[in-house]
Order: structure tokens, then sequence, then C-alpha cells
């Protein structure tokens, strides 16, 4: 599945409410970010902690173009958590954590405008 990130691309197909409810996309805070030097583009090793339901799940992130890593620990990010884990390089990834493209196509982070509870669920 390709996903376009041009803002003037047309929405995808309709899926059922049902299918987006199997989505679980949950807010975590990160806890730790460590250089991922071995990736492709700019990325980060994240360390987020998403409250006892959940756990700490690590996560690579292609984000280094617009964050600093030492300005990551402590923000609040949405991330979706029952995906598989997947391989990347040497890490295990353990969740995709969210993110838009800005004009330049590098990853904004996706998170709420207010702290929530580590755990919350998107509805």
């Amino acid at each position: 599945m390709h996903l376009d990130h041009d803002p003037a691309a047309p929405p995808a197909p309709r899926i059922a409410f049902a299918d987006f409810l199997k989505a679980d996309i949950r807010i975590g805070t990160i806890v730790a970010a460590r250089e991922f030097a071995e990736a492709r583009k700019p990325s980060y090793r994240l360390e987020i902690d998403f409250g006892p339901g959940v756990g700490v799940r690590k996560s690579c992130a292609q984000i280094a173009a617009n964050y600093a890593i030492d300005e990551l620990a402590g923000r609040q990010v949405a991330a979706v958590v029952n995906f598989p884990p997947r391989q990347i390089g040497p890490t295990m990834s353990e969740v995709l954590t969210l993110g838009f493209a800005d004009d330049d196509g590098n990853v904004v982070l996706f998170a709420p405008d207010r702290l929530v509870p580590n755990g919350s669920r998107l509805f």
C-alpha cells in the first residue's frame, strides 16, 4: 500500500468505522531518544511510555529533520500500538509513531495540544 503525502491528493477509499477501530492509536510519552545511524533517512530510536496497559515500547522514527534529539524526552506522541513489530535494520520497531509531512516532506509528530494520560486511546 502506497501512502500519498501530497496534501492535494484525493481521500483514500472509504472504510467501515469498524475497520478504523481496529487501529489502536494511543498517546505515550517519549522517555528516551537515541541516534539511529544505520537508518537510510535521518532517524531516531525512541522509547515511548504508553502507561500500564501497554507499557514502554520502541519505535524508529524519521523525525531528525524537524526535532533535535535533546528536545524529545517528555514529549507526548501518538502511535499505533497494535501493528506487528517490524525489523528496521538492526532494530525492532514495536509501534508506529504518527506524524504528518511538512512542506519539505519531513515528519511533524502528531500529538494532543494538552497533556492527556499515557495510554489514552484516539476516538
